[in-house]
């Protein structure tokens, strides 16, 4: 029984246990991807007007965005789930999910007029 607690709370800790994101490394892969070649160095002066403001913006939904570039440039079928951008798609496809992951984090952590902090 001891050895069964012991093998439930080990699975326990690891499906639970998921790294967080790593902000220094979501600012760094944020650097080295170039990204603010269009958003602006600080993720909040963007370089044309159309482009998003990104500092301040809801974690998931950049993660989201990211993930649906990607799927976007691999060709996947039309969905609500596929943003297609030649250049949006290109830089999307170079990502990891771990890159994903910090580079989202990084920017929801920067402070912005989009974020509303308590």
């Amino acid at each position: 029984m001891r050895t069964l607690w012991i093998a439930l709370l080990g699975l326990g800790l690891t499906a639970t246990g998921a790294q967080a994101a790593d902000l220094q490394a979501g600012k760094a892969a944020f650097e080295k991807y170039t990204c603010a070649s269009c958003h602006g160095a600080d993720a909040k002066t963007p370089m044309m007007p159309e482009y998003p403001i990104l500092a301040g913006q809801h974690q998931d939904y950049l993660a989201h965005a990211l993930i649906a570039y990607q799927r976007g440039q691999a060709g996947a079928p039309a969905s609500a789930n596929v943003r297609k951008n030649a250049i949006m798609g290109a830089m999307a496809a170079q990502l990891s999910a771990v890159d994903i992951e910090n580079i989202s984090a990084w920017l929801s952590a920067q402070p912005s007029s989009l974020a509303v902090r308590k």
